[in-house]
């Protein structure tokens, strides 16, 4: 019997739990005894510069949600009706939308089996006369096979968008994931590894499209380049939008940028443990547990298992629900949802996409679990399938 397998006391484990440094509020109170509480103020620009300087960008802005940088990434790469962005089907909603609201077309293909990040040579199937865009996700902040997507999008003159919403502080090959494509978007979303509440940001890896972006984020006027000192006066230039991050939201995200660093370790310390809890699940063939390239950094952002079959991930959910361990699904299809029907389309059959949303559960992840509470959750893993 696994040493797994014994009861315990029983301990309640959230699914996440936002970690805070204690130096939030304290930065809150320097923005607003600053009394700038708009966007792009000091600790705005501090974040700015501390993420241009951790992903070697040329540019990052940030923004009041990753989907907000999404959409800005899909106006700087002037998509629009009839063109066609390649992305996974296996990923949260704003991939999709953010190109549907321009009129483009979200072309969905399958996942690879051992990342579950998007499927590069069925990426290359996909290309058409009118596709504009490659959006790789870089699922759980493990990286996407870049240097393929780089080769099919210069091919075919191609641009790449980045959704590295799980993967701040995550590296393919040296390079932060991010900043490889052309444009790349990151979430602050209270469940990711460094947050804000809500908050997100664009990092532009093409110097050329700064200008244009700093418009697009200003509602389309050159709001910027007045306060700089460049125009006289400002006015209405471009398509746009309220993409702005807060002063407020920038100030907390000050706090937790100063602590990135440790909070990646802390979360790669809980997934490793989850990792060799699992070792004799997997070898048993009850469970699948997370692969990572040789050539892969990750950043802890979430440790999944696959099951067998729907069935079985369904019992394992309720069972650890009873375990007083609350562990989540994930993404459903979008090429099967009512909206990816609507707007998108798929690019041949997606079984992988099908059986990792049927098969994959989340579990607890998150800076401040206690010993015993990591403890409770590979026990109750154990006692649930065994």
């Amino acid at each position: 019997m696994s040493r797994h397998a014994s009861t315990s006391v029983a301990v309640d484990v959230p699914f996440n739990q936002p970690y805070t440094s204690g130096a939030e509020l304290d930065y809150i109170g320097e923005a607003i005894a600053s009394a700038h509480l708009s966007g792009n103020g000091p600790f705005t620009r501090k974040c700015a510069a501390w993420l241009e300087e951790a992903l070697g960008a040329p540019r990052v802005l940030l923004t009041h949600s990753c989907t907000g940088a999404l959409e800005m990434s899909t106006l700087l790469a002037e998509i629009g009706p009839g063109d066609e962005v390649i992305m996974p089907s296996f990923t949260f909603t704003s991939t999709a939308t953010a190109v549907a609201l321009r009129g483009g077309t979200p072309v969905f293909v399958d996942i690879r089996d051992d990342t579950l990040n998007i499927d590069e040579k069925l990426v290359a199937q996909a290309v058409t006369g009118r596709t504009r865009a490659i959006m790789p996700v870089h699922y759980a902040g493990v990286g996407c096979a870049m240097d393929e997507f780089l080769e099919i999008a210069h091919r075919h003159q191609l641009v790449v968008i980045e959704d590295a919403a799980h993967a701040l502080g995550s590296s393919l090959a040296g390079r932060p994931l991010g900043a490889i494509g052309t444009l790349g978007a990151l979430s602050f979303h209270e469940t990711k590894n460094v947050i804000s509440g809500e908050g997100g940001a664009l990092i532009i890896n093409d110097a050329a499209l700064v200008a244009r972006a700093e418009i697009l984020q200003e509602k389309g006027t050159n709001r910027r380049a007045f306060f700089r000192g460049e125009v006289d006066k400002y006015t209405w230039l471009d398509l746009g939008s309220s993409f702005l991050a807060s002063e407020l939201t920038c100030a907390f995200l000050w706090a937790q940028l100063e602590r990135a660093e440790w909070l990646n370790a802390e979360r790669l310390r809980i997934w490793e443990r989850y990792h060799d809890g699992f070792l004799g699940l997997e070898q048993a063939g009850l469970v699948r547990r997370p692969i990572i390239p040789e050539d892969a950094v990750h950043n802890a952002h979430l440790y999944f298992l696959l099951t067998p079959d729907e069935g079985s991930r369904n019992h394992l959910i309720d069972e650890l629900g009873r375990q007083r361990v609350r562990t989540v699904f994930h993404y459903l299809p979008l090429h099967s949802s009512p909206a990816g029907r609507r707007f998108g389309r798929q690019a041949g059959e997606l079984p992988v996409t099908d059986r990792a949303s049927a098969t994959l559960l989340r579990l607890p992840l998150w800076v401040g679990m206690s010993e015993g509470q990591i403890e409770h959750v590979i026990a109750a893993v154990h006692r649930a399938l065994a």
